[in-house]
């Protein structure tokens, strides 16, 4: 199983290439009074009422398709992604004289993110035989090649089933981005482990694979920008364990850390000059007569002893350990900025549904940068507050500190603040809780695991290693 190998449907122009013109909606008659009087009749007969999202194919005049028209609005990245999966196959050029302000670059995008399909049974035997997108090397943006991969890599890892994607294959994917890029990596696991981040030892030690702590460096320039990912491979709720129904997609309890290696990779892949961090907390939540049991106090990296509220909120004990060592690290300076990515809470889902994740910050600044940048790249993330009044549920444990409070109102925002004790206030620190899975398939966004704000985080940072 390799996660890097990916396909972006990008071709260099060719004879044989054809025209793909982009045309936006108020110049439809425009460019159809720009084809001859043989194609306006086809258009009329073959693609009325012209929508946003539609695929025209054009003859010429042998009766054979010389071209194709794609009509846009104001969702150029799926709109392309729909028509890569429904072109005739070989390579088109796109043409922009009829949608002059349409981006080359989310063209690219949406083209790239089509491509992607998770069918290891159905493997594609002419991957060559579609629909490609023809641009020139200039006209070829490397950072939207770079995110492409990113997604690509994140969508592998959560769609591998649990058995595969086990913390040891978690660690063999870091391992093969690593070493792609050129990156360190330092594994902890084993003995080592049960001291170094007990807490993610005690979560993962009823399993037949063992937790780990994987922990990616790249990069000798730029501002120091961490990545934490939650890598649960696999969540039976442990002792408080799930309905079978909640443990269908439990195979995606690892998205935090597919979205943190994807977005890694595409970082690294794109050249942008950081000096990064990859923290992955790798675990199964399993169970045995070595399972931590609800009301367990345990111990963390940070010294602080939590008592365990529920033994299927094991997420934020494995960040806990892992953000820890983000901040507190002899071998590593003080992150610029911090960010986590989990599949944390159902909480999230219920306040924001599947496909917006909750982001939660504590500098408003940060918040508000990021969520126009995802309002802006139709990748979307909403703040929800770190309520100060809800520390009180936090407090109410027998150890002082209890990992779930015990109200079951207000989840989302409770799990952000217990991780906020281990990152403090003042860190310019950002939490998503997301999804990681698309419940149904539209263009672009196959059903299955999916990168949720990992474009957003990309353009953030980006921006960041410019200033």
């Amino acid at each position: 199983m390799s996660v890097t190998k990916t396909q972006t449907g990008i071709v260099e122009p060719a004879k044989d290439t054809r025209p793909l013109y982009i045309v936006c909606q108020k110049n439809f008659n425009v460019w159809l009074d720009s084809l001859t009087e043989a194609q306006q009749n086809w258009v009329r007969e073959t693609a009325m009422p012209a929508k946003a999202g539609t695929c025209i194919t054009l003859p010429n005049i042998d009766g054979h398709i010389g071209g194709a028209a794609l009509l846009t609005d104001k969702n150029l990245i799926w709109e392309s992604a729909g028509a890569a999966s429904r072109l005739p196959s070989g390579s088109w050029a796109p043409e922009l004289t009829f949608s002059k302000a349409a981006s080359l670059g989310d063209i690219q995008l949406g083209w790239g993110l089509a491509q992607y399909h998770f069918a290891p049974h159905r493997p594609d035997k002419d991957p060559d035989n579609k629909a490609q997108l023809a641009l020139a090397k200039r006209d070829q943006d490397r950072g939207v090649e770079a995110q492409v991969r990113g997604i690509h890599i994140a969508r592998e890892m959560i769609n591998q089933p649990a058995n595969k994607m086990t913390p040891q294959g978690i660690e063999a994917a870091a391992k093969e981005i690593a070493q792609t890029y050129s990156a360190k990596v330092k594994v902890t696991k084993g003995k080592v482990l049960e001291s170094y981040a007990p807490a993610l030892h005690i979560v993962g030690r009823a399993a037949e694979i063992p937790p780990r702590l994987i922990d990616m460096s790249w990069g000798d320039e730029g501002p120091l920008i961490t990545l934490v990912g939650k890598g649960i491979s696999f969540d039976s709720g442990g002792l408080d364990i799930k309905p079978s129904r909640a443990m269908e997609l439990m195979k995606k309890d690892m998205g935090g850390a597919a979205h943190v290696l994807g977005l890694a990779a595409a970082l690294m892949e794109a050249g942008i000059k950081i000096r990064l961090r990859v923290l992955v907390a790798a675990a199964e939540n399993a169970i045995s007569e070595r399972a931590m049991r609800p009301l367990d106090v345990i111990e963390t990296a940070a010294g602080i002893a939590v008592e365990v509220g529920n033994t299927d909120a094991e997420g934020r004990l494995v960040l806990a350990d892992a953000l820890h060592y983000a901040f507190n690290d002899k071998d590593h300076p003080a992150p610029d900025f911090v960010v986590d990515f989990a599949t944390l809470t159902g909480a999230a889902r219920v306040a924001l549904g599947t496909e917006c994740p909750a982001l939660f910050c504590n500098q408003d600044d940060t918040a508000q940068q990021l969520m126009q940048l995802g309002t802006k790249l139709d990748d979307p993330l909403w703040q929800l507050p770190l309520f100060e009044a809800y520390e009180r549920f936090l407090d109410a444990g027998q150890a002082g500190l209890s990992s779930t409070g015990h109200s079951g109102y207000g989840g989302a925002i409770t799990a952000a603040l217990f991780l906020r004790r281990f990152v403090g206030k003042k860190a310019d620190w950002a939490h998503i809780d997301v999804m990681a899975w698309n419940l149904s398939s539209r263009p672009g966004r196959p059903k299955g695991g999916e990168a949720m704000g990992l474009r957003a985080l990309f353009a953030f940072i980006e921006a960041r290693a410019k200033k």
